[in-house]
């Protein structure tokens, strides 16, 4: 019988471009606990002490507020983004389609 090792996506967590992919994809699931479990895959690819040290919060503070169901703080995560390499921003979600204009051109005539 073959056996695999568990997946763990933290094994393939280890660069910024592919960790903001990562967390972009988790932001884009509804349930906000996807976000919070990607942030802490994340989280143990950096090293959860190391990560601690980086944003001045406590290892155990670290695993409680990446847990499902947890309501961490704002400035919690901002931290925890900053020292992982990556931040969150904004778009529109409806993106208006550039507008055509005629500029400098003259009507021919007929």
């Amino acid at each position: 019988m073959t056996k695999f090792a568990p997946f763990d996506a933290a094994d393939y967590l280890d660069n910024e471009k592919v960790i903001a992919e990562y967390l972009n994809a988790a932001l884009e699931d509804p349930n906000p606990d996807v976000f919070l479990v990607a942030v802490r895959d994340v989280a143990r690819a950096h090293g959860m002490a190391q990560l601690a040290k980086d944003t001045g919060l406590g290892r155990e503070s670290l695993y409680k507020a990446l847990t499902p169901g947890a309501k961490p703080r704002y400035d919690t995560m901002l931290k925890l983004l900053q020292a992982l390499g990556v931040k969150l921003q904004a778009f529109p979600v409806h993106i208006d389609a550039p507008k055509q204009r005629l500029v400098g051109k003259k009507k021919q005539a007929s």
